[in-house]
């Protein structure tokens, strides 16, 4: 029973527990903070629980919360991500939203500003910041993002640039419901969330790595000691000042494995040359891990 115990993965559980409950702060600050009070519609499900829960009003006469129609959106989306994504994906996903839903229940709703531009601008960081740290640490917030994954995992296109697409459609029936003025600014907010999404999931970046060594053996040991990834290896690399023979090794990592790469090639081969190409494009596989 010990042994059991001791090999369940503790560390990674305990650490998306954490991971699922700052995103629930992050995306309940952007709500009752900027969303509600500037009455700027967020992107994807959130902003379609906004309009259901706007909508509900007008035809229920008194408003259903934001935390239950956007619990309930997200129900059929759990299906999806069990059968397309991963079971421990979804699992932890589901997780993450009821703890998002009830701390939108929780936190009050605060006016910081009147401003909808400040709003805007504001609540779109809070919200992309909290959606790229949930999936940099391979948890999603819900919603869209299980479709911007899914599609991406086929295209190789970024997360934010994917669920903007969707959201046209939720900020047009913002604006033709309650005003044009809200579709503007929720555009904005938008697209900031979008921009800092994909500045904060570095796993979808990808660098070509090229490495010209005269110790090739050692630095394709050390690189693949922290990382799965393919190496191509091309001999006789010819210096033109000095003539020298030396090895070119070419591979593609992620943003978010720089840093692995670097203390690989420090250890390995200090004196190497290496360059690297950002935001490269893959045709073909490219390893990614499971979520």
């Amino acid at each position: 029973m010990k042994k059991f115990f001791e090999s369940l993965p503790v560390h990674d559980y305990t650490t998306k527990l954490s991971v699922s409950i700052v995103y629930a702060i992050l995306a309940s600050v952007a709500m009752n903070f900027f969303y509600q009070p500037g009455n700027i519609y967020s992107s994807g499900i959130t902003g379609l629980a906004q309009i259901l829960t706007t909508l509900s009003v007008r035809v229920l006469g008194y408003k259903v919360p934001v935390s239950i129609t956007l619990y309930a959106l997200n129900i059929p989306l759990f299906f999806i991500a069990w059968r397309k994504i991963g079971k421990k994906f979804t699992i932890f996903t589901i997780l993450t939203v009821t703890l998002t839903s009830l701390f939108m229940q929780i936190v009050p709703q605060t006016v910081l500003s009147n401003d909808p531009i400040i709003c805007a601008i504001f609540g779109g960081a809070v919200m992309g910041s909290g959606i790229g740290f949930a999936l940099k640490n391979g948890l999603s917030s819900g919603g869209l993002d299980i479709f911007s994954i899914t599609i991406r995992k086929k295209t190789g296109r970024s997360v934010g640039s994917i669920s903007m697409y969707f959201n046209g459609l939720i900020i047009f029936v913002a604006g033709y419901l309650f005003g044009w003025q809200y579709m503007f600014y929720s555009a904005l907010s938008i697209f900031v969330s979008g921009k800092v999404t994909d500045a904060v999931y570095t796993k979808q970046k990808k660098m070509q790595v090229m490495i010209i060594t005269k110790n090739p053996d050692a630095v394709i040991e050390g690189i693949q000691q922290k990382m799965r990834r393919g190496i191509t290896i091309i001999h006789e690399a010819e210096g033109a000042y000095r003539h020298d023979k030396q090895t070119l090794l070419l591979t593609v990592v992620t943003r978010f494995e720089l840093p692995a790469l670097e203390a690989a090639m420090k250890d390995s081969d200090p004196s190497a040359f290496v360059s690297i190409s950002d935001n490269v494009k893959i045709l073909g596989r490219f390893y990614e891990e499971d979520l």
